[in-house]
């Protein structure tokens, strides 16, 4: 995840960078939804005074979802959120108007990523689903494909040297995950996906091919984040690796540093900040670290410029957005922090509320208010809405 800075004035969904061979039409752009009364809307009153004083509200609670939410991801004005059932929900934002649902897959989804008109979804069977705004029907996603498609399954499975060991008396095709997908990122024309299996694995947008597979750790890899044109992936091992193409011209990748910063604790969010160099890794001993990446002698060189306790349990989630860090904690707290000079993290305040872990984060720059709107979801069931201030207007908050 990076600090892109969403607003909540953006286009719907934007265009699919690249045209590929699995889409039948170009997909028709969604509208926004009729307001039913069965819909459930949720009316959010967001401030939009620049001098509001009103901070850290909570504007809306979502209860009683299927199941835990376990991700979300913004796009235009739609939020997209998962559950450790089937179904992925679109919300429209910033008033949580539920727009549409999809899903079904055989699998509890466990990560989201949005790119235009496609979302792609990471389950607990190993799949990534790609999902695209359906020409025959009026807001509604349809599966395309699910990775690794059958074409390249077939195209692989019939020499030996594909097939790899992944336990005892057991071999699978070297593009299979063979465990739950934690993780989605993309970059350009390049979908990455991490697993509880240990393995990177980069996929081609336009031809949906597993490009490469990376034997990345010694453990599960919980999180992933890809800022210009670097891999980060973050694992149970306790460590965090940072991972660059040898060739511009090909998409091999390889290792180009480990970092570490803390022993004996599993890494389990990952997100990078646009422009800055910052890369910032949440623990399960309640720690957030900050790295920062510098260009010395065309070598990249990460120091560890920040190691806060940030929680009283494990750190599940991160969010950044401008200059500030959000975290979100098995505490059932979220962390509202803000970027310091040099890298370091100034503590602002908490988000309390959630009667559950928070296991996932999205925010979002409100302009006419002046702050940012928060999305939380938890292992409570809940999806739950907050508003931020700017910074500079919490005073000695």
């Amino acid at each position: 995840m990076s600090c892109t800075e969403p607003t909540l004035n953006t286009p719907l969904l934007s265009s699919f960078p690249n045209k590929t061979d699995y889409s039948d039409q170009d997909p028709q752009p969604l509208t926004k939804p009729e307001t039913r009364p069965e819909s459930n809307n949720i009316l959010i009153s967001i401030p939009h005074s620049p001098n509001s004083q009103t901070p850290y509200k909570c504007l809306a609670i979502i209860p009683g979802n299927a199941g835990p939410i376990s991700s979300l991801t913004l796009c235009g004005e739609f939020l997209f959120s998962a559950s450790s059932t089937k179904d992925i929900t679109v919300w429209q934002h910033p008033d949580l108007r539920q727009f549409t649902k999809f899903g079904h897959g055989e699998g509890s989804v466990k990560a989201l990523v949005a790119v235009g008109n496609h979302v792609f979804s990471a389950h607990q069977d190993g799949k990534v689903r790609v999902w695209k705004v359906s020409s025959r029907s009026e807001n509604a996603f349809r599966l395309v494909a699910s990775l690794p498609t059958t074409r390249d399954y077939l195209g692989r499975c019939m020499k030996q040297s594909n097939y790899v060991q992944t336990r005892r008396n057991h071999r699978r095709l070297w593009i299979e995950h063979g465990d739950s997908i934690s993780c989605l990122a993309v970059h350009g024309d390049l979908v990455y996906s991490g697993s509880w299996d240990k393995t990177l694995k980069v996929w081609q947008m336009s031809n949906l091919k597993c490009l490469e597979s990376i034997r990345a750790h010694d453990d599960a890899i919980n999180a992933l984040a890809v800022h210009d044109g670097l891999v980060y992936t973050a694992s149970a091992d306790g460590k965090i690796k940072a991972w660059g193409k040898r060739n511009v011209m090909k998409n091999s990748h390889c290792l180009l540093n480990t970092l570490v910063a803390r022993n004996n604790m599993s890494w389990n969010a990952i997100a990078t900040c646009a422009n800055t160099g910052l890369v910032y890794a949440a623990g399960s001993d309640g720690h957030v670290a900050v790295w920062r990446c510098d260009l010395e002698k065309e070598k990249n060189v990460w120091r560890l410029v920040c190691n806060v306790k940030a929680h009283d349990m494990a750190v599940l989630s991160l969010c950044v957005v401008s200059e500030l860090v959000f975290s979100g904690s098995g505490d059932r707290s979220i962390g509202v922090w803000k970027r310091e000079r040099g890298g370091g993290l100034g503590k602002l305040g908490l988000l309390r509320g959630h009667e559950g872990p928070v296991r996932c984060l999205q925010a979002s720059w409100y302009r006419a208010g002046r702050g940012y709107v928060v999305y939380s979801g938890g292992l409570d069931r809940s999806l739950r809405v907050w508003w931020v201030p700017q910074e500079d207007m919490l005073g000695d908050k």
